[in-house]
């Protein structure tokens, strides 16, 4: 089946011949000038959403939002305080080889070592 476009022009003339609704479909397109011209018009376009017809798809807005309640989790154990210091160190080695092993070379090992030892100094802290 052809699809059937709309101008402003045909719109217009619609009105002027008496008609105040138009169904829109899959199989009937307005241009935007032609969409906001009927809406000035008072024209009425039975569609099955209600979104203009240059409206990109947006199924993750769309969606229906779920809510979510909000769940008290186990508080955080200070997991290096109670580590003797030859047992940090081994805990910070063992971060560094699992970080090299996902990333490869790709990470300075200074900068990992500096990044390892501030989040276990954080860790320590609360």
């Amino acid at each position: 089946m052809a699809k059937t476009f709309y101008t402003e022009r045909d719109i217009e003339d619609l009105v002027k011949q008496g008609v105040l609704s138009l169904v829109v479909d899959d199989n009937v397109a307005l241009t935007d000038l032609a969409y906001t011209r009927a809406n000035k018009l008072g024209m009425e376009m039975v569609t099955q959403n209600d979104k203009p017809p240059a409206a990109p798809e947006r199924p993750y807005i769309a969606q229906p939002v779920k809510k979510v309640t909000a769940q008290k989790s186990a508080p955080v154990r200070n997991v290096t305080s109670s580590l003797p210091p030859s047992d940090k160190h081994v805990l910070h080695e063992r971060i560094h080889a699992a970080v090299v092993a996902k990333l490869g070379t790709s990470v300075d090992p200074k900068l990992l070592d500096v990044i390892i030892t501030r989040v276990l100094r954080n860790i320590n802290t609360n």
